[in-house]
């Protein structure tokens, strides 16, 4: 039985930008869910929640799908480990060091990393088209996350929170482009078997969580929310469509979009949080998808001089 919300596989623009709006709710959702469920018990929880939900959809696509991914599996089951569960469980260590602002100007790197691992490891070259798109978003990100200031820019600290949470980037670069050798199966099937590869590597980090008397189980309305949320849409959905995407245009292509997870997080914290939009939310959204225009340019083909 198909999902409609999966039918737009051949718009891989579309489902960048929804996986990117997914995401940044995602950091919405982790705000709320403080004081409802713990880091750990989140992290874990979504990515069983996620399985069981798409579990009626997947099973068929499972069945045809076996013989591609058996002899993957252990390689499917480092990338859940790695970019799913670790790339998390930095990311909320880190968080306890390190600024707001840090975290989101590390997170830029994706892009970055992705393109050098692409021209490392597959010998892709990267064009000037491609780099100046990448350095206009990077000025986007800077842009949101200083609120306009380079004061704030220039004063900068670095700490071992962001050396964690570089650590948790380059984890999930190399997902993003380790799925360009992805098994031929559908990106569901793909996705159920990463994802129940990530819940399996999350259960020592809830116990630890739990033996340190730090774990709070969902135990509201809003709780079970949150944990509903983010298992559907930032985990199961958006990890489905990033699949697909990184299949039509490739992981360098894909992972630039990663710039525009910030400044949808942080339009839709104005949205639901009440907090203040301000003119460099405008201009940090204009120069994102500015960056990501000009580098898609590289790829157009060339038109053609016949009348």
């Amino acid at each position: 039985m198909p999902i409609p919300a999966l039918r737009l596989y051949d718009r891989p623009y579309l489902l960048l930008a929804l996986t990117m709006l997914m995401w940044g709710g995602n950091a919405v959702a982790s705000r709320l869910a403080v004081g409802e469920l713990s880091p750990m018990v989140l992290t874990g929880g979504r990515w069983l929640f996620a399985c069981v939900a798409l579990l009626p959809f997947v099973h068929r696509d499972l069945v045809r799908d076996w013989p591609a991914l058996k002899p993957r599996l252990l390689r499917l089951s480092l990338l859940g480990t790695f970019g799913f569960t670790a790339f998390n469980a930095l990311y909320y260590a880190a968080a306890h060091y390190t600024t707001a602002i840090n975290l989101t100007i590390m997170q830029s790197s994706v892009p970055a990393l992705v393109l050098l691992g692409m021209l490392v490891f597959y010998r892709m070259p990267v064009t000037k088209r491609q780099l100046a798109g990448l350095l206009v978003t990077l000025l986007g990100i800077a842009t949101l996350a200083s609120g306009g200031s380079i004061h704030v820019l220039l004063t900068l600290r670095l700490n071992h929170g962001d050396l964690l949470l570089l650590i948790a980037c380059v984890f999930y670069s190399g997902y993003t482009i380790a799925m360009r050798d992805k098994p031929d199966a559908s990106p569901i099937s793909l996705f159920c078997v990463i994802a129940l590869a990530a819940f399996v590597s999350s259960i020592p980090l809830i116990a630890a969580e739990a033996a340190m008397g730090k774990a709070i189980w969902p135990h509201s309305l809003l709780g079970w929310g949150v944990l509903a949320f983010v298992a559907l849409f930032p985990s199961a959905l958006s990890q489905i469509y990033y699949i697909r995407a990184i299949e039509i245009i490739g992981p360098g292509r894909a992972g630039l979009f990663f710039n525009l997870m910030p400044v949808f997080g942080a339009l839709l914290a104005v949205l639901i949080l009440g907090e203040r939009f301000g003119l460099h939310h405008a201009l940090a959204l204009l120069l994102v998808v500015g960056g990501i225009l000009l580098a898609e340019l590289a790829h157009r083909p060339p038109r053609s001089l016949e009348p």
